[in-house]
């Protein structure tokens, strides 16, 4: 008896998944996915970039080296408080392109990044 009690919130998950009807059960043609289709495979995207700081001024070469186009931005933060941050336009880096983008500001510069679009 004592084994009965034990084993018994097992024998009443395994009756309630089996009382389950088989329609309720997903079907995979259901989602849309065709017998012989696969699932889309994310493409690798993403022009990599290098950059270099001197003094004020700042150099960033990206090279894409994907299929797709992508669009890289430019932002430069500037250490003072007086000193105008800057943010280049977005520029289209095309498969096997590499592009070069520059900025700077009057004094030091405190962090420098790119961003990427699709």
């Amino acid at each position: 008896m004592r084994l009965s009690h034990r084993f018994a919130p097992v024998f009443a998950a395994v009756a309630l998944v089996m009382a389950v009807p088989h329609d309720a059960m997903p079907h995979p043609r259901a989602e849309g996915v065709s017998e012989g289709a696969r699932p889309a495979v994310p493409q690798p995207f993403g022009a990599e970039c290098r950059t270099t700081v001197t003094g004020s001024h700042v150099v960033a070469y990206c090279h894409n080296p994907y299929v797709g186009t992508d669009r890289v931005a430019l932002h430069v933060e500037c250490a003072r408080w007086w000193d105008i941050d800057s943010d280049s336009a977005p520029v289209e880096v095309g498969p096997a392109m590499t592009v070069r983008l520059t900025g700077r500001c009057w004094k030091e510069i405190r962090r420098v990044w790119i961003t990427h679009e699709e």
